[in-house]
């Protein structure tokens, strides 16, 4: 029976001494949720009781100081708030303050170290950094949480140091997809048409874009388009050549003519010539009057003028000849140099669009990624960090949202994802590859490389 009374007494009072204990972190935990140090940029008030005229606010100032009537500069910095109000109360105890009545009299006031009153009326400012929807500088209220300052700072927003809202980028970035698409398409289908110029490629049919993804209807409007640009060219090309080839025969017919007026022509000049000789020979005997003379020399003259003038045409027709010949073998190679240099062009541009199209798939597949996140609630997922100033240097304290906050306090909020998305972005193989585009472009987990030109 004693041994019960004894483990009983023992047992009450290991209770009371647990419940003393527990008290006492209580009371300690409480001071120290109370005991609040004034500290730079911090804004006093201080009021002396029956005094208006005492009534002034000081800021911290960075050496530590305030500034206060009847006292001047006072340390403070460092200081709790009762040692505060304790050492401003004594700094103005048995200061004497003369103050004058409305009837022109003057008082002399003794001022009592209970008659002072110190608070803090504006605290340091607050600062709120990450993941927010508005990020910067906050006041401080007291007792104010990291949930209050994230609801201050626009609440979550896991988009506002990555990129913009992930639903309106990802529709312009489709947009831009299927335009670069489309650009791409064309011109393949152009250069499909340029080696079909130059006698290197098939002829361009719809087949041969079958891994474009976009609609049937606008591949066979670029074929079509392409087609009848192909037809209209070798039109052209085709009567040009005809023209030069009609003009080099037409040359070579008038040569022909020309030479044989001028074989005529030179055979009648000769005959004048020797009939002029005769007459000559005659007139000089006095067989021939000086008009037979005359007639003579004037048909030499006028076959004369008519083998220059053919001479002359025959030398034109010639050289008009001689052009077109040129023009006619300048043709075909002048043709095949453009076709080369629209080639160059369009292969450097289809490599322009692969790049680009590399880059906004990729972008697709992380706007993709960051929307199945929120969809997941990926707010629910969230680091918070206050850094705050202390006796040690600054600090980095591992926080939840209900933690409350202290003046001065600077909040680093993350919202940590997964890498992963829902949906597996959709990958180029080697089948699926566009016609034109390498097959070294496609690595061997069948995705785009980035920088393969």
């Amino acid at each position: 029976m004693s041994t019960f009374r004894i483990d009983l007494f023992s047992n009450l009072d290991r209770c009371i001494k647990w419940g003393l204990v527990a008290a006492s972190l209580t009371i300690s935990v409480t001071q120290a949720k109370a005991e609040y140090c004034v500290s730079v940029g911090d804004v006093l008030e201080v009021a002396v009781a029956g005094i208006p005229e005492l009534r002034s606010r000081a800021a911290v100032q960075m050496d530590g100081n305030i500034s206060l009537p009847l006292v001047g500069a006072l340390s403070v910095a460092g200081l709790p708030l009762p040692q505060l109000r304790a050492k401003i109360g004594a700094a103005l105890a048995s200061k004497v303050f003369r103050q004058r009545t409305s009837d022109g009299r003057e008082m002399v006031i003794v001022i009592g170290a209970d008659e002072v009153t110190a608070t803090v009326v504006d605290y340091r400012p607050v600062y709120a950094n990450g993941d927010v929807s508005k990020p910067g500088e906050y006041p401080y209220r007291p007792f104010i949480t990291a949930r209050q300052l994230i609801a201050l700072a626009g609440g979550y927003d896991i988009m506002h140091a990555r990129m913009n809202n992930p639903y309106l980028e990802s529709a312009d970035l489709r947009s831009e997809y299927g335009s670069l698409w489309t650009e791409f398409a064309k011109e393949q289908a152009r250069m499909w048409r340029i080696k079909s110029e130059l006698g290197e490629g098939a002829q361009i049919t719809p087949g041969i874009l079958t891994n474009v993804p976009i609609p049937r209807s606008a591949i066979s409007e670029i074929i079509h388009a392409e087609t009848e640009y192909l037809k209209t060219k070798q039109s052209d090309y085709q009567q040009e050549k005809a023209f030069l080839q009609r003009g080099v025969r037409q040359g070579d017919e008038e040569v022909r003519v020309l030479s044989e007026q001028q074989k005529k022509e030179e055979e009648g000049f000769q005959s004048d010539l020797e009939e002029l000789q005769k007459t000559t020979d005659l007139f000089g005997k006095g067989s021939l009057t000086s008009p037979r003379v005359t007639d003579a020399r004037r048909a030499v003259l006028l076959s004369s003028t008519r083998r220059l003038q053919t001479s002359a045409q025959l030398l034109q027709v010639k050289k008009q000849q001689e052009d077109l010949t040129r023009r006619l073998q300048r043709l075909d190679d002048q043709r095949r140099l453009d076709l080369l240099r629209e080639l160059q062009d369009t292969s450097a541009k289809l490599n322009q669009l692969r790049e680009k199209l590399q880059g906004v798939g990729e972008k697709l597949q992380y706007t993709a990624m960051v929307r199945s996140q929120l969809v997941r609630g990926a707010a629910n997922q969230t680091d918070i960090i206050i850094v705050r100033k202390s006796e040690n240097g600054r600090e980095r304290i591992v926080a939840t949202e209900d933690t409350e906050l202290q003046p001065g306090d600077a909040v680093e909020i993350t919202l940590r994802y997964q890498d992963g998305p829902d949906l597996p972005p959709r990958k180029l193989t080697n089948s699926s590859v566009p016609s034109g585009m390498a097959r070294s472009d496609v690595a061997g987990d069948g995705s785009l490389r980035v920088g393969t030109r």
